[in-house]
């Protein structure tokens, strides 16, 4: 019957130590870094994706907020963004709420949002409005 405890006790220790990477893989907190880029990641001043912009607006359709885990603050504007990124249309509120960003309004480019949940880099896409 010992024999028996400690082979039930060596499967539930390996499991759980399984179970704890598993989920270490998928659902880390993570910093993620925000810019207002085109639709190819090149980099534009952050009015473009200002969703308040005269009456709601915005500037112009075609701009995105691109994000990833691996932007950091500093990139100018003109300069393309590393590769990895994903992005969603500057008016889809829904999206920006998800990563802990204001429903609406100018998002600063290089914002960094710390504490996001696993949301980081497949390249997924959104639809600009407007």
């Amino acid at each position: 019957m010992s024999s028996r405890s400690v082979a039930l006790t060596s499967t539930f220790l390996l499991l759980a130590a399984g179970g704890t990477a598993a989920c270490d893989n998928g659902n880390d907190y993570q910093d993620e870094g925000f810019y207002c880029a085109d639709e190819n990641g090149v980099i534009v001043d952050e009015d473009y994706c200002d969703d308040d912009n005269n009456g709601g607006g915005g500037l112009g359709g075609g701009f995105f907020i691109w994000h990833s885990s691996g932007y950091r603050s500093g990139y100018p504007v003109g300069s393309r963004l590393p590769s990895g990124g994903s992005k969603f249309a500057y008016n889809d509120k829904a999206a920006r709420s998800s990563f802990g960003l204001p429903s609406s309004g100018k998002i600063g480019n290089g914002t960094v949002k710390t504490s996001v949940v696993g949301k980081g880099g497949s390249g997924s896409s959104g639809k600009s409005g407007g």
